[in-house]
């Protein structure tokens, strides 16, 4: 199944993970939680939602092409695949992301994956609660988050629908509402660190 031109395609009966963010820039981190999806989640590819524009973030982030081209070098997997899908259809939000993909893709398992620093505000975006109940997530622990995301507002409000990490590969596959935290090895890579340091943004080649 095609999402349109320029954009991955999937066949009925695939896992794919969803990583969403700014991407301002990608770094290593973002490679970590990819890897560790593909193997704990038995995933068969990640896509990278690089996103226009961060709504909970003041001011506006490098130029997408240049996100999305910088995205592209970093990634050598080929399961692992940075796309501008949000750019493209004019999705804003998460849930409507998520809602459309839902309906192109009919029997595909999609899951969205994010750090425990997204889980502590995750009940600040927008129609969380149709995330939620939408697809299944998955939650990969970042340093300073690990374990206040475990208490975050929306993992108590959905404290029933949480699986133990040994159940992970069933993720995909089980019907939301339902989540999993799973502990990572911390790494203190982040895009704001790599702004501040002046390493980014850099000109496209």
């Amino acid at each position: 199944m095609s999402l349109g031109p320029g954009l991955p395609t999937a066949r009925p009966g695939m896992a794919i993970g969803l990583l969403g963010g700014s991407f301002d820039p990608a770094h290593e981190g973002h490679l970590a939680i990819s890897r560790a999806a593909l193997a704990r989640l038995g995933l068969d590819r990640v896509w990278w939602l690089v996103s226009p524009a961060n709504p909970l973030k003041p001011g506006g982030p490098a130029p997408l092409a240049l996100r999305l081209a910088a995205a592209r070098r970093l990634v050598r997997d080929p399961r692992i695949v940075p796309t501008d899908l949000e750019a493209r259809w004019g999705t804003r939000f998460t849930a409507d992301t998520l809602a459309r993909l839902r309906r192109r893709l009919p029997g595909v398992h999609l899951v969205w994956l994010m750090g425990s620093d997204n889980m502590l505000q995750l009940h600040r975006w927008r129609d969380w609660r149709r995330i939620l109940g939408t697809v299944p997530v998955a939650v990969f622990a970042r340093p300073g988050s690990r374990l206040p995301a475990r208490f975050a507002p929306a993992a108590r409000a959905f404290r029933h629908a949480r699986l133990p990490a040994a159940r992970a590969r069933a993720l995909a596959r089980t019907p939301p509402p339902a989540w999993v935290f799973l502990d990572l090895p911390l790494r203190a890579d982040s895009s704001t660190a790599l702004r501040r340091a002046g390493r980014w943004p850099l000109p496209l080649p």
